[in-house]
This record gives structure tokens, C-alpha cells and sequence, in this order.
């Protein structure tokens, strides 16, 4: 239910401050164990934050810190995704992952991050030789060395996970309020009342995952932060599906102190994505991409796969990872203030989302109980794997709309008609692919607006398909 629909006066119990892909899986956890839950976003649709750019690997948690709660909750988060992904209709693509060495230093490293996999319960992790990496990935560089092969990484739609986390709350009676950003509140013992420019709302606790905003909401509610948000910007190249055939596992590097550096991997949709940089930078809101960087970044690129030489770039983007003053996750459960913060999720938050919501909801349970809801509803998601079967190979489709991504008429029409529709043109590109082809729109865009007219809170203008991916 959007800010639009009707709603009932009474407090919530759980106010989930941010949608992105944390806050999604902390609204669907909260409501599947018996809690009436609001879930307030600033933008126009959910993922408009950090979470709309990030590489969609569900990670073992292999190389996490042992024994923290980053590691906990991906190793849990994984878990669950891998429980009920199918019911949901989420696509998984099996390539495990290569830690390549590229120098002797890096190979000197390979045995301590095997020892630290094994630490982590990742037990298949193995070392392999330069000949079986060469067996293994054909075209990566001669100038490759060896590598740490992680069977379970794998590949996941990084849009339509937390859609459905969030869809299936809604079924169950969450609400959802979009274009609405909390810029202040009070809590008078026992309930918080919420207040943006034209709203508020009343929830007895307030979960704050807030992103790239998590410091700044809670000095404004709570007088004071526990940590600092510093953003760190990513940019990425992506090119044409052809180059995915280079590589068949996701392609990783020694990280270093600062960066698990930059990665190369297939994306569920067909394309091969390589990044992304590690850049700190004050601006919360804007990331922006530069030419001479992405240069250096293809240049990488090809001195790795020498064959991405011959290959076209469909897009480039730039996304903003949520880093702390620590590196840890910064999870803070303030009780006699009904308050709990999640702060400082980095790149990890796609994968350990699911496992978050469950370690926040423990630290809840420790005072608030609700009955768990049974006999549960499943959303069905639509399927844009290139690796499954697709909504154009079925009959009745109307028309190709998208013919870079074979996005069909129907698609459009159901994820505008959805029980969360899109609510500006990049949300409705998330859920299905329109212009984000190697023509950015150049041919679709009419015919999108045509159909997204009086759909979207932001209307799309004619043409207007022509920004970054």
C-alpha cells in the first residue's frame, strides 16, 4: 500500500525507516512474525538509495571477518535465500568464484585466505595452480597465477530479491510510504510520532535503515550518531552479452585493507559486468561517472580478459556503497528508546539482508513479542534471467517492447499494474528491463512513456530513457 492508499490512524508496531534492500527484508521479517509494520522511503520507489547498484553475488561469507555479525548474518542470509528462492520465483545462476592472483605477492596470500574461508565454515574452498585456472577460464590473462576457487558464490537478480521480500510483506498487510523523508520525531516513552514535510506517523519502535543516511537520521531523532557514514562511489562498465562467454565463475581479486578490489562477473541478465572502483567522496545523493576513470577501468579490464578488447560497452553506472568510520556492520539496539539502528552495511547487504532482518528481529524479541503468521503467501516474481525461460517465449504477450532485453508489452503492463508498482522510471527499469539495453532506450523510450503515462509519480517524458544504467 503506497502513501496514497487508505490507511488506519493507529500506531504500527515497527517503522522501517529505508527501502532499501535491508529494509525490504527487515519489513518482510517483522510482518511474517505477527508485527503491523510501515516501511518509509525518501524517493519515489524503493532501491532509489545505494542498493540500486551494487554486483548481485550471494556470497558464503568466505573472506568475512570470523566470528562477527557481518558474517553471521551473511552465512544466515544466504541460507534463507537459498530456502525460498523458488517459492518466490528468484532466479540463482551457479558459477562459483575464482580469487585470482595476479602477482606473487597475491599468490603469496592465497593459503591465508583458504585458512580464513575454512574459519567461516566455508569449507570447500580450494587452491588451484596455474594450469588448472587456465583449464578452468580460458581467456583470462596469461599473467594469472593461481587462484582460491569458492564453489558456493553465486549469482542473483539484484532488483527483484528485495521486491519480492517486500511484496510478500505487503500481501500480508504491511504498508508502504513512499516520497517521504523523516526529518523529525519524538518518542514520549512508549511510541514515536514521525514527522516529513507533510506527514506523520506513529510506530512504538523505529528500525533505522537508512543507508547512505543512516548517521544523519539518527542524529536528527536520537541527538546523536554512534558512527559516521562515509560514501564510497563505484563506478562499473557494462558490456554487451556477448562477453559473457569469456568467463563462466565470477572473477575475483586479492583484496586489500581498503577494497575487495575490482571484479569481473556474468550478470544474471546476459551482459558481463566489471567493477567497480573504490572512491570516497562527501555526496550522499550523486555518483556521478568520468571518462578517464571508466578508460582505466576498461583498461584493467582487458588486461585481464584480453578478449573484452573486441567487446562493445552496453552502459556505465556509478552506485554509492553506504561505508562506515569501521568496517564492521553498526547494529544498535537501543531499548528503553524503542529504537534500533542498522548502519554501515557495505557491500555485503545484498546477500546478508535476509540475515540481518532475522538478528534484528532477535534483538526485538528480547522485550516484544507478536503471534507469527502462518499459511503464508508467496509472490510470484517475473523472470528477467537470460539463463530461464522469459516472459516473450510464452503467448500473448502484446508486443517486444525492449528488443536489446526482450522486454515484452505485458511485462510493462503488470509491473505498472503490480501491488508495488514503480514509482519512477529507474524503479520501472529495475522491474523489467526496459531501455536498459545497448541502446539505453534510443528506440524504446516512446513507446515506454506511451505505456507508463499516468503511472509513475515522476512521469516519464518522451525520450527521456537516455540515462546511465
Amino acid at each position: 500500500m503506497t502513501e496514497s492508499a487508505t490507511r488506519s490512524d493507529a500506531p504500527f508496531d515497527i517503522a522501517v525507516i529505508g527501502g532499501g534492500v535491508v529494509g525490504c527484508a527487515m519489513a518482510r521479517r517483522f510482518t511474517l512474525e505477527g508485527a503491523r509494520v510501515v516501511l518509509v522511503e525518501r524517493g519515489a520507489d524503493i532501491l532509489s538509495g545505494a542498493s540500486k547498484g551494487n554486483s548481485a553475488i550471494l556470497h558464503t561469507g568466505f573472506d568475512a571477518p570470523p566470528g562477527s555479525v557481518e558474517l553471521s548474518c551473511m552465512q544466515e542470509g544466504y541460507r534463507e535465500y537459498l530456502d525460498i528462492h523458488r517459492q518466490m520465483n528468484l532466479p540463482l545462476l551457479e558459477t562459483g568464484a575464482l580469487v585470482v592472483a595476479w602477482s606473487e605477492e597475491d599468490l603469496a596470500r592465497l593459503d591465508a585466505i583458504i585458512a580464513q574461508a575454512h574459519a567461516n565454515g566455508v569449507l570447500d574452498t580450494t587452491r588451484i595452480n596455474r594450469a588448472e585456472l587456465g583449464a578452468l577460464e580460458p581467456a583470462l590473462a596469461r599473467t594469472a597465477l593461481g587462484a582460491v576457487r569458492v564453489p558456493g558464490e553465486f549469482l542473483i537478480d539484484p532488483w527483484s530479491a528485495p521486491l519480492a521480500y517486500l511484496r510478500q510483506a505487503v500481501a500480508h498487510g504491511a504498508q508502504v510510504r513512499l516520497g517521504m523523508e523523516i526529518v523529525a520525531g519524538e518518542f514520549d516513552g512508549e511510541y514515536w510520532t514521525l514527522r516529513a514535510p507533510a506527514n506523520t506517523l506513529r510506530a512504538r519502535t523505529v528500525i533505522n535503515c537508512a543507508g547512505l543516511f543512516g548517521d544523519i537520521l539518527d542524529e536528527r531523532l536520537l541527538g546523536e550518531a554512534s558512527f559516521s557514514i562515509h560514501p564510497r562511489k563505484g563506478q562499473f562498465v557494462v558490456y554487451d552479452k556477448a562477453a559473457s562467454q569469456l568467463i563462466s565463475h565470477i572473477i575475483l581479486p586479492v583484496p586489500n585493507e581498503r577494497t575487495k578490489g575490482i571484479v569481473f562477473t556474468r550478470t544474471i541478465f546476459g551482459n558481463l559486468l566489471v567493477g567497480p572502483t573504490a572512491e570516497e567522496q562527501d555526496d550522499r545523493v550523486h555518483a556521478e561517472v568520468d571518462t578517464q576513470t571508466l578508460r582505466q577501468l576498461m583498461e584493467a579490464a582487458q588486461a585481464r580478459i584480453p578478449g573484452l578488447a573486441d567487446m562493445p560497452v552496453t552502459a556505465t553506472y556509478a552506485g554509492l556503497r553506504p561505508a562506515g568510520d569501521k568496517k564492521e556492520y553498526r547494529i544498535r539496539h537501543l531499548a528503553e528508546r524503542h529504537w534500533i539502528t542498522v548502519g554501515g552495511i557495505r557491500s555485503t547487504g545484498l546477500t546478508a539482508a535476509l540475515g540481518i532482518a532475522r538478528h534484528v528481529h532477535r534483538l526485538y524479541a528480547t522485550q516484544q513479542a507478536h503471534a507469527p503468521l502462518e499459511n503464508l503467501q508467496w509472490p510470484q516474481m517475473p523472470n528477467l534471467a537470460e539463463h530461464l525461460p522469459r516472459d516473450w517465449q510464452r503467448p500473448g504477450y502484446g508486443e517486444i517492447i525492449c528488443h536489446c532485453e526482450m522486454v515484452t508489452e505485458r511485462e510493462i503492463r503488470e509491473a505498472l499494474n503490480s501491488p508495488l508498482p514503480p514509482g519512477d522510471f529507474g524503479g520501472l527499469r529495475r522491474r523489467t528491463r526496459a531501455c536498459m539495453g545497448r541502446c539505453q532506450g534510443f528506440y524504446c523510450g516512446a513507446r515506454v512513456a506511451e505505456l507508463s503515462a499516468g503511472h509513475l509519480a515522476i512521469p516519464l517524458a518522451t525520450g527521456a530513457c537516455h540515462e546511465p544504467h
